[in-house]
């Protein structure tokens, strides 16, 4: 990562307040946090100043700084690490962020930052020659089944191509961003499959038709509907086979031996009554 350093002087302003009702949104945020936490309200405070002026500037950090009653050197720290911050001035009317990351790189990322070279500056963070537009490329923005896309503000604009890319920022340029609709900028729906679809889709309900009726059999001619009888769902998956090992009767191996076991004293016992009793001499 670049080192991230604060705008030169000649462009920083001399002040800073928020206005009337981010002030009250910064109240409000701060009594968020418990007494003594009250410095957890710095990156929401920052980002509100950034949405409000457009970008960082000095006097806001130090502003804020005093408001949470922390060292201007903790304010700074947090401001010039993260990125989402811009600490130079951006374009008046659109800021392009264009992701650079493996899935927008394979789907035409590199085409999309010359268009931004060749319709706003050749250079990012360089303001274009009336100062409304800017640009930079920036790491995953979480689009990336809709790749590649570019970050205006808050919005994004997915699915691009180069000339569409084009449309888009003569749109913003000429103050008629709000009428480009964000998201996927070809046939889908957020990240549906192009064309609609193709899983999950509602099918009509087959007809239902009458079963035909079955006889019924008297309850008291001792006869048994075959398919009536219901299998037990613990055995209904069980091969029928004279093993012991799956015979349902028997819980395990070893109680088979034992009733093999026992089954053979009990037949060697019956044949031995069977023998006529030997008389004695």
């Amino acid at each position: 990562m670049s080192v991230r350093r604060l705008a030169e002087d000649t462009v920083q302003p001399a002040a800073f307040a928020f206005s009337k009702e981010n002030a009250a949104w910064a109240e409000a945020t701060i009594n968020k946090y418990p007494k003594g936490r009250e410095q957890s309200a710095i990156i929401p405070l920052l980002m509100r100043a950034q949405e409000q002026d457009g970008w960082v500037t000095r006097a806001a950090i130090e502003s804020i700084a005093d408001m949470l009653g922390m060292p201007y050197i903790r304010a700074l720290e947090v401001a010039t690490f993260y990125t989402q911050f811009q600490l130079k001035p951006v374009g008046s009317r659109a800021h392009v962020q264009v992701c650079g990351t493996t899935p927008c790189m394979l789907r035409g990322a590199e085409d999309l930052i010359k268009v931004c070279k060749t319709k706003i500056a050749a250079d990012p963070f360089t303001l274009n020659g009336s100062g409304t537009l800017s640009w930079e490329e920036v790491e995953c923005q979480g689009a990336c089944v809709n790749a590649p896309m570019v970050m205006i503000f808050k919005d994004t604009y997915e699915d691009l191509t180069p000339e569409r890319l084009e449309e888009i920022i003569d749109s913003f340029d000429a103050g008629k961003g709000t009428e480009i609709n964000p998201g996927p900028q070809i046939d889908r729906v957020y990240s549906a499959p192009v064309g609609g679809l193709t899983t999950l889709q509602l099918v009509e309900a087959p007809v239902k038709t009458k079963a035909p009726a079955r006889a019924a059999k008297s309850k008291d001619d001792g006869s048994k509907d075959d398919k009536a009888v219901s299998v037990p769902p613990s055995n209904a998956a069980k091969p029928k086979t004279s093993a012991d090992v799956t015979n349902p009767a028997l819980k395990t191996p070893a109680t088979a031996k034992k009733a093999a076991a026992k089954n053979a004293k009990a037949e060697g016992e019956t044949v031995d009554k069977s023998k006529p009793a030997k008389k004695p001499r």
